[in-house]
């Protein structure tokens, strides 16, 4: 069959597409090579620091005290009788030399009767004695009267005089008597509920108690600290229960009342048991602090602040930095060309969210506080300052 198309027209045509083809080729490699998913650079880390300070650290240590009052006086019969009068209502303010108590007066008030009777009658023999002696007196140096009658006269001046001294005595212990008959306050403060009841005979010798009479104005704080707390005070030449007059500080008392509050005024440890007791292994120290609104009842159980020692010019991080690991524990400092350095710290006590360094990092530097994580020593990092600085 004849072909329409020359010989030479065909070879033109298929090297046409030949080079279209070639082409198509090149296209679709540069496409596939523009658009081929690329490999992302890495990207820095990012963490926040804060910068390592100097501070003065507060150490507290923390105990369960008992509130004790200053001055507790038990109110008792000093004389026997009957209670006749209670001139007081129980749990209220009472004042110094207050009448609380009336115990009957009848056989207390003949007493004093009789004994002054007794001295009116010696004083009178005493004067009967004293004109004798006076009378006999002139009559010896006349030798009208013997020397008998002048020792005579002498010894019954003598005897008068003293009947006269003994009955006085009588009579100062009658109206003591008397007066003991009026039971009053030893102290102000507050009184505790009467222990005996009008009508009830009351005893000698200090076996009947009548009521109590509490001063809690200023009270004592109770507490007990364990021998260790002990050893690590004399470490830091801190004599607890003793006030130091070279030192910035004094060992002061903070307490929560019961519903987590804190009493707004603060005690002093006044004393420190010298010996600790075998069986707690702990040893008792005791605080005074003012009680003005008596807030503070005794025998009440509180939680005891103590302040044990102020570090000064102490390294302190925030706790989240520190990485506790079975090596020791350490943190991730930042150096200037923003690397990361892992160091090896020694710890010291945590005070609240914050740790203080004892030996590993000065003043200045700069901590990873978040971020930690993500570390590892030699990392360059991107920074950023914590909000909190």
């Amino acid at each position: 069959m004849k072909s329409w198309f020359p010989k030479g027209e065909i070879r033109i045509n298929k090297k046409r597409l030949i080079i279209g083809a070639l082409i198509l080729i090149v296209l679709i490699g540069i496409y596939v090579y523009v658009s081929r998913p690329r490999k992302a650079l890495p990207s820095l880390a990012i963490v926040t620091v804060e910068q390592v300070k100097k501070s003065n650290v507060e150490i507290y240590g923390e105990y369960v005290g008992r509130i004790r009052a200053q001055n507790v006086v038990e109110v008792r019969a000093r004389v026997e009788g009957y209670l006749e009068k209670m001139l007081f209502n129980e749990g209220t303010y009472v004042e110094k030399n207050q009448l609380l108590f009336v115990i009957n007066q009848d056989q207390y008030k003949a007493k004093v009767d009789k004994a002054r009777a007794q001295l009116m009658k010696d004083e009178a023999q005493a004067l009967k004695a004293d004109r004798d002696l006076k009378r006999i007196k002139p009559l010896k140096e006349l030798n009208a009267a013997s020397q008998l009658d002048l020792d005579n006269a002498s010894a019954a001046y003598e005897t008068a005089v003293a009947s006269v001294a003994m009955s006085k005595a009588d009579l100062r212990q009658a109206q003591m008597e008397l007066a003991h008959t009026m039971v009053r306050s030893p102290i102000a403060g507050y009184i505790t509920d009467s222990k005996v009841g009008l009508g009830t005979l009351v005893g000698v010798n200090g076996k009947s108690l009548l009521v109590s009479v509490v001063n809690s104005d200023t009270v004592w704080v109770d507490f007990s600290m364990t021998a260790l707390d002990y050893l690590k005070s004399k470490e830091r030449n801190v004599n607890i229960g003793q006030q130091d007059a070279s030192r910035s500080w004094q060992p002061t008392v903070a307490i929560t009342l019961a519903d987590n509050t804190i009493y707004p005024h603060k005690g002093l440890v006044d004393f420190a048991d010298p010996q600790v007791d075998p069986e707690t292994g702990t040893f008792s120290v005791r605080a005074e602090m003012i009680n003005p609104d008596r807030i503070l009842l005794p025998g009440q159980f509180t939680k005891v602040k103590l302040l044990l020692d102020v570090r000064e010019d102490a390294i302190v991080v925030p706790a989240k930095a520190v990485i506790v690991e079975k090596g020791g524990a350490n943190v991730f400092v930042v150096r200037k060309d923003s690397i990361v350095e892992k160091r090896f710290i020694e710890l010291g006590p945590e005070i609240d969210n914050n740790t203080m360094i004892e030996r590993g990092l000065a003043a200045g530097e700069y901590v990873v506080v978040e971020g930690v994580h993500k570390l590892t020593s030699g990392v360059k990092v991107k920074v950023q300052e914590s909000e909190t600085h």
